[in-house]
């Protein structure tokens, strides 16, 4: 019997979004997935500082303390690693290229996203882009 390793992932924000404020999302699985080391979602500062930042949008109606436990349940199965260099392929989105950076520079698998910019860069990069509902089929 051949152990598979756990996969290195990056999520983009708003699948982490989805999954972690919308309990009953289509992306809710992926709490418990990360929960039981099925995979090993990678982080940045700029990813991070992203993601609590995002939290904190009026519109998602968070109090600081529902903001801190959301990130209790992500942030402590995460492995910070902060890119040195950026990804050869460069997104036509400014604002997604640290995840592309962080998926190269971490020697992620996967990159996890239901952006249209970052899902045209498919097949192009060493790491595979997928939607969530890709991702989910390998599981």
């Amino acid at each position: 019997m051949t152990v598979q390793p756990v996969p290195r992932v990056v999520f983009d924000t708003n699948t982490v979004i989805s999954a972690l404020v919308f309990t009953t999302s289509r992306l809710a699985w992926l709490r418990l997935h990360w929960r039981d080391y099925a995979c090993v979602p990678l982080v940045s500062r700029a990813t991070v500082a992203e993601l609590i930042r995002i939290l904190a949008y009026s519109k998602f109606q968070l109090s600081v303390e529902r903001r801190l436990e959301l990130q209790g349940d992500y942030l402590p199965y995460c492995e910070q690693f902060d890119p040195t260099e950026k990804c050869p392929v460069s997104c036509r989105d400014a604002k997604d290229q640290p995840f592309l950076d962080l998926a190269h520079c971490g020697k992620a698998g996967l990159l996890v996203t239901g952006d249209e910019d970052l899902l045209a860069l498919a097949g192009q990069t060493a790491f595979v882009i997928e939607t969530p509902e890709e991702y989910r089929r390998r599981f």
